[in-house]
């Protein structure tokens, strides 16, 4: 069946794509969906994810479902028994390869016929986003008539000079480089029509690609929580202050609340920690040792209706996160009117500019606080400023972080590798400040 002139046959590959979970499963979901309100979209996953996939009712044209179940037992018990459903570490994505080669080999089997008959337009690899997975079937579609394209994809980011947390880093991250020698490494960005860099960083590590290149962030909104915000802050009113997410050295709430510290003393704010982790026991002594433990509140995980309805009750979002590819949390924070004074580095680094926000270069970690001073100082006495910025904060996330504008900027890479459109101008922020200034 032949699509609209308009809409594109897209073939998507989300093995783990679900709408009930968290992180990059519910990203590349909601980013799926919006691509299927604008193309007939095929989504190919994992059995385990089938069920709730088709409970969301997202306008799928099909779910194609890979059933492998001895590798998802397999897969499942070692998740949850060896790596301890720990999402964050690096040796579960080493861990992913040979699964990951397996679901594209057995996709590529139950749908090759459909594929090089030409029953789809293009083929958009969305999961797994980290480029340390290869994709068999790019090589396989290289020299057919339909083209891949592979992305959003991030990669682990390096440790900023003088922010190394040792304690953190796992011996794997000294052998990643070793994954371009793995077999279709090289043969999947090679043979890619196009590749989507999902931070600044990550585009760089694509040079030799430059001419099918292109970015666009991880995360993304829903349309509904960029709601109009008309409220203010008046001159007397405390700042209300939040930090959201995993209590864990890389986190940096520590530079937060140290950042805070001055304001908090002087009874000028309050200030609310919104997660957990191994630091929280940390930084309550170090709230008391600032002599700031009055003013702060640790909340541990709430529901994320109860994150959202805090943010809308915040000015200032504190996030010097050191080491964050997406940041999903910083897109909420712009859309409810909070403010983000973030590390400029990684995912937040892309999306925060000085209209909407503040961006802290990582120099020191004393350099840091003291630079986090001085914003919160700044806004503390300037509350036409802190009200302007949420203003503008807002409608920035309406115009250009929700899913919808995502699948529009998805949709304009779509139709190049597909020959029907233009080349898209997608290039990071900051490249594109660097090609401005020369």
């Amino acid at each position: 069946m032949k699509g609209s002139i308009n809409r594109l046959r897209v073939l998507v590959l989300g093995p783990d794509c679900n709408p009930d979970e968290v992180s990059i499963p519910l990203v590349s979901y909601s980013h799926a969906a919006a691509l299927a309100q604008l193309h007939d979209v095929t989504l190919v996953a994992r059995e385990s994810v089938e069920a709730p996939l088709r409970r969301a009712k997202a306008p799928f044209r099909a779910i194609e479902v890979v059933r492998m179940p001895l590798l998802e037992f397999i897969y499942a018990w070692s998740f949850r028994r060896i790596f301890r459903s720990n999402y964050a570490t690096q040796l579960l994505t080493a861990f992913k390869y040979p699964f990951a080669l397996a679901f594209e080999l057995q996709a590529w089997r139950q749908l090759r016929r459909r594929i090089t008959a030409g029953e789809f337009d293009v083929v958009l690899r969305l999961l797994p986003m980290t480029p340390a997975l290869p994709s068999p079937i790019a090589f396989l579609l290289r020299k057919k008539a339909i083209p891949f394209v592979i992305g959003p994809v991030h990669g682990s980011l390096p440790w900023p000079p003088g922010f190394e947390l040792q304690n953190e880093r796992e011996w794997i991250s000294n052998i990643r480089s070793l994954y371009r020698y793995l077999p279709f490494a090289r043969s999947t960005y090679r043979d890619a029509t196009a590749i989507i860099a999902a931070s600044s960083q990550t585009y760089a590590e694509f040079p030799e690609y430059q001419d099918k290149l292109f970015f666009v962030p991880e995360p993304g909104i829903a349309p509904s929580l960029c709601l109009s915000d008309s409220r203010r802050t008046d001159p007397g009113a405390k700042l209300e202050l939040i930090f959201l997410g995993g209590l864990t050295r890389r986190k940096a709430c520590d530079l937060a609340l140290r950042g805070a510290a001055t304001l908090l003393r002087n009874d000028l704010a309050r200030f609310t920690v919104f997660g957990d982790g191994p630091e929280r026991n940390r930084l309550e002594q170090l709230t008391r040792s600032l002599g700031i433990e009055k003013a702060v509140s640790f909340y541990g995980w709430v529901s994320h209706e109860e994150v959202l309805k805090r943010l809308k009750a915040s000015d200032i979002m504190v996030f010097p996160s050191i080491r964050d590819n997406g940041a999903g949390v910083v897109f909420e924070a712009l859309a409810s009117g909070a403010v983000p004074v973030v590390a400029d580095f990684g995912g937040p680094g892309d999306i925060v500019h000085p209209q909407v926000g503040y961006k802290v270069p990582l120099t020191n970690e004393s350099d840091v606080v003291s630079q986090i001073e001085k914003i919160l100082a700044n806004l503390a006495e300037d509350r036409n400023l802190l009200n302007c910025l949420r203003q503008q904060g807002v409608s920035y996330a309406r115009d250009k972080l929700t899913w919808d504008a995502k699948a529009q900027s998805t949709t304009s890479i779509l139709n190049w590798a597909a020959g029907r459109g233009l080349k898209p101008n997608l290039v990071p922020p900051k490249r594109m400040c660097r090609e401005r200034a020369t």
